[in-house]
């Protein structure tokens, strides 16, 4: 039987696996994205991955600082794609 802090171990690096591999299928879609929504939500994506890429790091360095960042980035990535969806919809962010 594995130890406990063994498993965890295993279980972070599969998730930063899984995450990185995300956020490489994000970026393609917003490369290759036919129409702005698509790249919208492939930005909107990218944020989600790096808020998770975040708190994994965090996990594994057993600091809850990253958690505090995390939370910062999540309202700024927030408010910037309402603002890019806001603009490629009406084309001025400001009415």
């Amino acid at each position: 039987m594995m130890p406990a802090a063994d498993f965890l171990s295993l279980s972070l690096i599969i998730a930063f696996g899984a995450v990185a591999i995300s956020q490489m299928l994000a970026m393609v879609r917003l490369v290759i994205g036919p129409h702005a929504g698509d790249r919208i939500l492939a930005l909107d994506t990218m944020v989600v991955n790096v808020i998770g890429m975040i708190v994994l790091v965090g996990m594994y360095q057993g600091s809850t600082l990253y958690f505090e960042v995390s939370l910062i980035i999540a309202m700024l990535g927030f408010v910037s794609t309402v603002a890019y969806a806001r603009f490629v919809l009406r084309g001025d962010i400001i009415e």
